[in-house]
């Protein structure tokens, strides 16, 4: 065979075949059809394009953070079964789905900074290899404490996000960052597929099979991700950035409001994907495999269409975009905090008795605008942090990330102390429609009323902002 034409060699490290090259077929078979009608691959293949180096990272990090957050949200599923063996009261059941994600939030702030220092792709590897053996073992779980134990060591794979929103955005320019980290979000829909896969090995071969295939699937996921990434020096921040001054964003009243407006956009979205399986076998009285169906219809699009919020903040400012995302959450927060009502009327031909209270195709209906909305709210937080920390995406990412995550943690215990309390179901939707309230006038007397943008005199006023 005949050598290939030269191309410069790319800076960039990984993915298949030495030093990051991929064949570009194109190229290759045009001098290869020049010469002979056989197509000959050989060492010394054309470097693989910036482009699809970008999408190749984009695309397998995205598949990487699907299989994260099923392992993150398993306890969602795999908890309606041990809640019953270990005869748990709600708080329990709360704590027990929950705390993955204290770890996973926890741990987001230093994968933040690891991945400024040394690299997305290297500390996504490690981060999900080290999560194999702590799923594998929660199959093994006959007290509540092992589930609380192993579930704080698979909690690290809720951390791939930090590592993962900071890799992806560093391949593309500002004016694509929205949509990349937009996609690379999208991966939030592993909630979704544990609500459509869990269910069905549960109750085809019980709840301890689950973490057994999670961590074989984990295992492939880990081996493919490192064959079809790349590395580029450029995106590291060196060894000249000190850790003092990666944690000074923490001075920065900015960075504390993004972490109010993620809590509930990501924050939310997890605790309501860990709860609404078994609110709806409470409440609407279904099994755990059409309750889990039914909730994947928020956490669906919650994850999926995270990309369109990409899109939409590029377009029209991570500000305008996040204002109308908790507007529409408000109203739907207050629809769903309505308990089921009986309420009896002493009229002139006596008692008549109403009902009042959502049907679960309305509220299935309002969940999934909801996980609409916050799919879009969860990307454009993050829009805000690439606009205003280009050079500290890691570290902000992190911060806001870990705020997040501590919604995810903390939302889920309240939801049952709530319920143990009250006894009312819909108090979880009570207790995000006060937390949203609090955002839309903290965000009114920071930014909205600052701007005047209510009254129209800016022309662009989330261009202003960013």
């Amino acid at each position: 065979p005949h050598p290939l034409p030269n191309s410069a060699s790319a800076p960039t490290s990984g993915g298949w075949c030495a030093g990051g090259r991929l064949p570009r077929l194109r190229n290759v078979a045009e001098t290869a059809i020049s010469r002979s009608r056989f197509l000959t691959l050989v060492k010394g293949s054309i470097v693989a394009s910036h482009k699809t180096k970008q999408w190749s990272v984009v695309t397998m990090s995205t598949i990487a953070f699907t299989v994260c957050f099923m392992v993150w949200m398993m306890f969602a599923v795999i908890g309606i079964p041990i809640k019953k063996a270990l005869s748990l009261n709600e708080t329990q059941f709360g704590l027990l789905v929950a705390m993955p994600v204290l770890t996973g939030s926890l741990i987001r702030l230093p994968l933040g900074m690891l991945t400024d220092k040394f690299g997305g792709r290297i500390v996504f590897v490690i981060l999900m290899a080290s999560t194999i053996i702590p799923i594998y073992f929660i199959s093994y779980g006959t007290e509540f404490w092992h589930f609380l134990v192993t579930g704080l060591f698979v909690g690290v794979a809720g951390g791939s996000f930090t590592v993962g929103i900071a890799y992806c955005a560093r391949w593309f320019p500002k004016n694509q960052q929205g949509l990349a980290m937009g996609i690379f979000g999208a991966g939030n829909s592993g909630a979704a597929v544990t609500k459509i896969v869990a269910p069905t090995l549960v109750l085809a071969y019980g709840w301890q099979y689950v973490p057994q295939v999670y961590a074989a699937v984990m295992l492939g996921t880990v081996i493919l991700f490192w064959m079809f990434t790349f590395d580029d020096p450029a995106h590291k921040a060196g060894q000249g950035v000190s850790v003092a001054e990666q944690l000074s964003a923490l001075k920065d009243p900015k960075v504390w409001k993004y972490c109010q407006y993620y809590s509930i956009v990501f924050g939310g979205y997890v605790a309501l994907s860990l709860w609404m399986t078994k609110y709806y076998v409470a409440e609407y009285g279904f099994d755990i495999k059409d309750a889990a169906f039914l909730a994947a219809c928020f956490s669906l699009p919650g994850g999926v269409l995270r990309a369109l919020g990409g899109y939409f903040s590029d377009k029209f400012g991570a500000h305008k975009v996040t204002w109308w995302v908790l507007w529409f959450s408000w109203i739907c927060l207050f629809v769903l905090s309505y308990p089921q009502t009986d309420l009896v009327v002493q009229t002139v031909t006596g008692p008549q008795s109403f009902h009042f209270g959502l049907n679960v195709w309305v509220f299935t209906a309002l969940m999934f605008g909801m996980g609409i909305a916050w799919a879009i709210g969860k990307a454009s937080v993050f829009k805000y942090i690439s606009d205003d920390y280009p050079h500290n995406i890691g570290v902000i990412s992190g911060i806001v990330g870990l705020a997040g995550g501590m919604g995810g943690f903390l939302l889920p215990i309240m939801f049952g102390a709530l319920v143990d309390w009250t006894g009312i179901r819909s108090s979880c939707f009570m207790l995000m429609y006060g937390v949203v309230w609090v955002s839309l006038i903290w965000m009114y007397y920071t930014e909205v009323r600052k701007m005047d943008y209510m009254s129209g005199k800016h022309k662009h006023p989330a261009d202003i902002l960013e």
